[in-house]
């Protein structure tokens, strides 16, 4: 990993966005749980594109597996900060089969997301 330092804040807030918007919609989860899934789905994909683009623009080679590494870490990350929370209190109260089935599926989109990224970003090169 180029740039540790950057990977890991961008890492912290690549979890940090989508709970910000999870918490802002909260009250559809109740009303529309479908909607509420496919928001936060999108609300980690759009997060996990985004700062993957702007770590990636100073990469400077091996754009394939710096992008994997890097989201290995953001997922990593997102599941150390969000795990806790849900497991043990906050307002959802989760088992962790539950939690696994429901969040941290997801989370496996941001590896996905990166590494894309970083195949893209060695054709481009």
């Amino acid at each position: 990993m180029a740039y540790w330092r950057k990977a890991i804040g961008l890492g912290v807030l690549v979890w940090l966005v989508p709970f910000v918007v999870a918490v802002a919609i909260f009250p559809i989860r109740e009303s529309s749980r479908p909607l509420f899934e496919s928001i936060m789905a999108v609300a980690v994909t759009a997060t996990a594109v985004g700062f993957g683009l702007l770590y990636m623009k100073g990469a400077t080679g091996g754009f394939a597996a710096e992008g994997l590494r890097l989201g290995i870490l953001w997922l990593v990350i997102s599941v150390a900060i969000d795990a806790p929370l849900m497991l043990f209190g906050g307002p959802m109260q989760m088992s962790l089969g539950q939690y696994a089935a429901d969040i941290g599926v997801t989370y496996f989109s941001i590896p996905v997301v990166t590494w894309g990224l970083g195949v893209a970003r060695s054709r481009a090169s």
